[in-house]
C-alpha cells in the first residue's frame, strides 16, 4: 500500500481531483519506458497506458511525475487506463530539436531541480546558466549540486563562480563516490517533496541517487577515460523513493539542452535586465547606443562582455524557438523581414538616383 500523500498528493492535487468530477483513481506516473508507464496509487505500482484521447489532448502527453486519473483501480487482467492528466504544479521542459513543435516533458510537479555538474571535464558554467534558466521558467526551485568535489582541486572556487552566475540560488560541492556533502541537497528533501536530477551524461546523478539511497540499487558505469564525458547508462526517467525523505527523479543525460522561454533568462540574468530597463531608449539593443546603460555598466566594471553576450544568445535562442512555433510571431518575424529587404531595396535606388530621396527617406 502507498500512502499517496507520501509521494506528493498534497491539497492541490486532491483539489484537483475533485474538479475532475467523475469516477476514477489518482496515481502518478513514476516511470515511462517507451510510450509504457509504471504508475503508483494506493495499491502499489501498476503498468498503465494512455488512453486515445489522452494521447490526442492539446495540452501534451504526460511525463513522469504527472498526477494522472486511472479509469478503475489497476487489476491482474493487464494494464491500467489513464484518460485524464490532472493540473500541473511545475513542469521543466526543453525546446525539441529542429522545426518540431515539440515541447519534451523531462519532469513534472517537481518542487526543486538539482542542476548536477562534475568539477571534471563536465564542468561549464555556461551549460549551468541554462539548465537555472528553464529550472526557474518550469516553477521550481534550482540548486546546482557540483559534484566530484573529491578531485584535486579546490571546489569553493568552482561554488563562488556559480554562485556569481546565478545570484539566489543555492550552491553545493558534494561527492557522490565518498559520500560526501549529501547533507546538502538532504535540506532541500522532506516526506512529500520530489526532487529531479539533471545534468550532462556522467555528471554523477545516478550515483549521487546511489548515495542518498544508501545503497547501489541503479546501474552506473564510469566516465570514458579518452574525454571524461558519461556513456548514458540511465535511459529512463523514473522516480525513486527515499523513506521519509520525498522522492528523487532520475533523468538522462541531455546532449542537447534548447532554451525555449525567455522568463527564465531573465530571472537568471536579473543584472543585465534590470539594467536594460535603466537604458535612454525602450528599444536598446546594447551595442552602441547612447545612454545604455549596460554597456556603462560594462565600461565600469560592473557587468562582464561574456555575460552580456550568453544572455544575449539565450534570448535570441529561446525569441527563435517561439518564433519557429508561435504561428503569431512567425507572421510578425516574416513582415519585418519583409520591411527589411523594401527598404535595403529602396536606399539602392536612391542610392542610384532611380527615385525621389525626399519622397521614400523620411
Amino acid at each position: 500500500m502507498i500512502d499517496l500523500a507520501s509521494i506528493g498528493f498534497d491539497e492541490f492535487f486532491q483539489a484537483a481531483f475533485r474538479r475532475f468530477g467523475r469516477p476514477g483513481v489518482p496515481a502518478r506516473i513514476a516511470a515511462e519506458h517507451r510510450g509504457a508507464f509504471e504508475v503508483w496509487w494506493t495499491g502499489g505500482s501498476a503498468p498503465a497506458r494512455l488512453s486515445g484521447r489522452l494521447r490526442r489532448a492539446s495540452e501534451g502527453q504526460p511525463g513522469v511525475g504527472d498526477w494522472v486519473v486511472l479509469q478503475a483501480p489497476p487489476g491482474p487482467g493487464g494494464p491500467a487506463i489513464a484518460e485524464a492528466l490532472l493540473p500541473r504544479r511545475s513542469v521543466f521542459t526543453r525546446g525539441a530539436a529542429g522545426r518540431s513543435s515539440r515541447v519534451q516533458v523531462v519532469a513534472a510537479n517537481v518542487d526543486v531541480v538539482f542542476t548536477v555538474s562534475g568539477l571534471d571535464a563536465d564542468f561549464n558554467p555556461r551549460r549551468i546558466e541554462r539548465y537555472v534558466a528553464l529550472t526557474w521558467a518550469s516553477g521550481a526551485q534550482p540548486v546546482v549540486l557540483l559534484n566530484k568535489a573529491d578531485l584535486p582541486g579546490d571546489p569553493t572556487l568552482h561554488v563562488a563562480e556559480i554562485e556569481a552566475r546565478c545570484p539566489t540560488v543555492p550552491v553545493h560541492a558534494v561527492s557522490a563516490r565518498l559520500g560526501e556533502g549529501l547533507d546538502a541537497p538532504r535540506s532541500h528533501l522532506g516526506d512529500g517533496r520530489t526532487a529531479a536530477l539533471v545534468g550532462s551524461s556522467g555528471a554523477g546523478k545516478t550515483t549521487l541517487i546511489n548515495a542518498l539511497l544508501g545503497e547501489d540499487r541503479l546501474v552506473t558505469r564510469p566516465v570514458r577515460q579518452r574525454d571524461g564525458r558519461g556513456t548514458h547508462t540511465t535511459t529512463t526517467r523514473q522516480l525513486v523513493r527515499l523513506p521519509g525523505e520525498g522522492l528523487l527523479l532520475d533523468t538522462p543525460g541531455m546532449r542537447e539542452l534548447l532554451v525555449h522561454e525567455n522568463n527564465g533568462v531573465e530571472v537568471v540574468f536579473e543584472d543585465v535586465a534590470t539594467l536594460a530597463t535603466q537604458c535612454r531608449f525602450r528599444n536598446c539593443q546594447h551595442e552602441n547606443e547612447p545612454g545604455c546603460a549596460v554597456q556603462e555598466a560594462i565600461r565600469a566594471g560592473r557587468l562582464t562582455v561574456e555575460r552580456l553576450d550568453h544572455f544575449r544568445a539565450l534570448e535570441r535562442e529561446a525569441l527563435a524557438w517561439q518564433r519557429r512555433h508561435d504561428e503569431r510571431l512567425h507572421r510578425e518575424s516574416e513582415r519585418a523581414w519583409g520591411r527589411r529587404i523594401k527598404e535595403a531595396q529602396v536606399r539602392i535606388k536612391v542610392k542610384r538616383g532611380d527615385v525621389d530621396p525626399d519622397r521614400y527617406l523620411k
